[in-house]
């Protein structure tokens, strides 16, 4: 999805992907096969790059420290993405900079847990600090003894408590090198079993809660030096936001600014990470709804696009060009227009066709 941006900016891009069948290696010409936690595919791959730039958080912390000590610029940092990466060291340091986040612990027996719970109500959330997305690495657990497994391998685990929201939210922020900063509305994001399937833009909230939500995630930007587009994601309470986690990198809750925004999300992080002046983030219509296509029973989706262009002209069909695997992110839907609920049905109907749930 950053390809296109690139062409009309004038700029070529080349991708790391461990597979030829990779979504960015179908449409990118400057591809190289190799993997992000091979060191010296990292360090081929690096020569003749202005800038190195990533689509997930998982490249290795010291394989990021040695590009940098090579002189290979990477935005953003390992020092920044270390937070995205570790969510102890996000915690933490979100902790020192006085931005609200659930409470908190890192605990590492069934005792400090108990202790937890006991003092902040069970259930709680208990996370892994590393490897975890979509639901994974999560568990909500009732008592201390639920979490026996986990605590059983010896590592450090993240119990938080369990916050009780309205809705879910995401900002995102996009920074430059020089310090620029720029904010999109907050928009709401709807899970369900851990995953996102609608994002609906603006989120209907009050507005000091929308203002609260876009200047934590802008303090987090400067106090974590980020270079590029991140996605802070928040919990909404009667008493305000929360910071639940952040995303290093163009996210999800982010792809409905490819029609919903004056500058998406990928052109903007292109922008960010070359410290080109930053875009316009204001939105194309008053409302937005994207949803997300999971994959089903049915793995050829493309025909789908006959009823869904018919039945709605208006509705923007992105296929991923990945395989279909039942509950995956295949592609997504985006509907733009004035009505905040008609928006949002029209593009739940596209992409329920489209996964099979409905047929007409």
């Amino acid at each position: 999805m950053m390809a296109g941006p690139a062409i009309e900016l004038g700029i070529t891009l080349r991708v790391l992907a461990r597979d030829g069948a990779d979504s960015a290696a179908q449409v990118v010409p400057g591809t190289e096969i190799g993997s992000e936690t091979d060191l010296e595919a990292l360090q081929r791959f690096a020569k003749g790059c202005d800038v190195i730039t990533f689509d997930h958080e998982h490249v290795p912390t010291q394989h990021l420290l040695a590009l940098t000590a090579a002189g290979v610029v990477v935005r953003p940092g390992p020092d920044a993405l270390l937070h995205a990466q570790d969510k102890s060291v996000m915690r933490a340091r979100l902790t020192e900079l006085g931005v609200p986040c659930p409470r908190w612990r890192m605990v590492q027996d069934t005792t400090a847990l108990t202790a937890f719970g006991d003092e902040v109500g069970w259930p709680v959330v208990l996370k892994t600090p590393r490897g975890g997305y979509d639901g994974k690495g999560v568990r909500v657990v009732g008592t201390a003894e639920e979490a026996a497994d986990w605590l059983a391998l010896g590592d450090a685990l993240l119990a938080e408590e369990r916050v009780s929201f309205t809705r879910e939210l995401a900002v995102l922020v996009a920074r430059s090198p020089h310090g620029q900063a720029a904010v999109y509305p907050v928009v709401e994001t709807v899970q369900v079993d851990g995953i996102c399937r609608e994002v609906l833009a603006p989120a209907a909230i009050a507005e000091d809660h929308a203002l609260a939500a876009q200047r934590a995630a802008l303090s987090i930007a400067e106090g974590l030096d980020v270079t590029g587009v991140f996605a802070v994601e928040m919990f909404d309470t009667p008493d305000g936001v929360l910071v639940n986690e952040l995303a290093m990198r163009p996210h999800n809750s982010g792809h409905w600014t490819i029609e919903g925004a004056r500058t998406s999300q990928f052109e903007q992080h292109l922008r960010a990470v070359l410290d080109l002046p930053l875009g316009d983030t204001r939105m194309t219509a008053a409302h937005v709804a994207m949803s997300n296509v999971l994959g089903g029973d049915i793995a050829e989706m493309y025909s789908g696009y006959l009823h869904c262009m018919a039945h709605d002209p208006g509705v923007h069909i992105h296929m991923y060009g990945k395989v279909v695997r039942p509950g995956r992110k295949v592609g997504h839907v985006t509907t733009v227009g004035d009505h905040a609920e008609e928006v949002r049905a029209r593009a739940v109907h596209a992409a329920a066709f489209l996964r099979g749930d409905i047929d007409g």
